[in-house]
């Protein structure tokens, strides 16, 4: 006997039916409209130059920090106006300072005049801001590229033409054309003291150096705890980019 068929329960659901709950009207039309609200420009503007910033000081602060070369003594390797990029990663990692790697290192006490003022007090601000946080070479400008001659214990000197380390001739062929490595200063032996560094400008006979300082303090020597770190490249002008390694060799 075959039992008559009958329509569904009352208050159940067929398979293809589908219970929807009631939606706000804002939310609704944030659906159909398929987009999210944007912030105001005027929010939208400050915040992404606030994150820029915060950035550009993360980067500073633990990867890479920009100065300017203000001289020659470093020429032709750094010419006037070169922008450099100095890894600070290295020293965080381990890395000290060897010979034949060009450094920046924080003056160790009288090797620059004092820097001057613009006199502008808006300018002056905006100029400190923008070096603090990476984007412009630090305002103050005390720092100084040179290229590492010789570490602590090590003895150099200099006399003819002739540059040696520990008694044995260093080769430089990163010496400015017409230059040889004493140009007319000799000096030496000097031994180098401990935790210091012995350096010297590429363009020897235009780099108030090592050579230049021995009455002060270190004899000459830079402490390696104002080194910065190596100079790792060359990033302005677009005419004078270079990549010199991560440990400026």
């Amino acid at each position: 006997m075959t039992l008559p068929q009958s329509g569904p329960l009352v208050g159940t659901s067929t398979p293809d039916a589908e219970y929807s709950a009631p939606q706000h009207p804002a939310q609704a039309g944030a659906k159909a409209d398929g987009r999210r609200r944007r912030l105001p420009w005027w929010v939208e503007f400050p915040a992404m130059v606030v994150l820029g910033l915060v950035i550009a000081l993360a980067i500073k602060t633990c990867l890479f920090q920009v100065f300017s070369i203000p001289s020659g003594s470093m020429e032709n390797t750094l010419r006037i106006g070169d922008r450099v990029a100095v890894n600070k990663m290295a020293p965080l990692l381990g890395w000290e300072p060897a010979p034949g790697e060009p450094v920046v290192f924080k003056d160790p006490g009288g090797w620059l005049p004092v820097q001057p003022s613009s006199g502008n007090a808006f300018s002056d601000a905006v100029g400190s801001t923008l070096s603090f946080v990476g984007l412009l070479p630090p305002k103050d400008d005390n720092y100084l590229v040179k290229r590492v001659i010789a570490t602590e214990g090590e003895t150099v000197r200099c006399a003819g033409k002739t540059l040696t380390v520990n008694g044995s001739a260093v080769s430089e062929p990163y010496l400015h054309p017409g230059d040889d490595s004493c140009s007319g200063l000799d000096f030496g032996p000097v031994t180098v003291p401990q935790g210091y560094i012995w350096v010297e400008g590429d363009h020897r006979s235009g780099s108030a150096d090592s050579r230049y300082h021995q009455g002060g303090p270190g004899a000459g020597a830079v402490p390696v705890a104002n080194v910065v770190g190596p100079t790792s490249a060359i990033v302005w002008p677009l005419g004078h980019l270079d990549w010199f390694g991560w440990l400026g060799k």
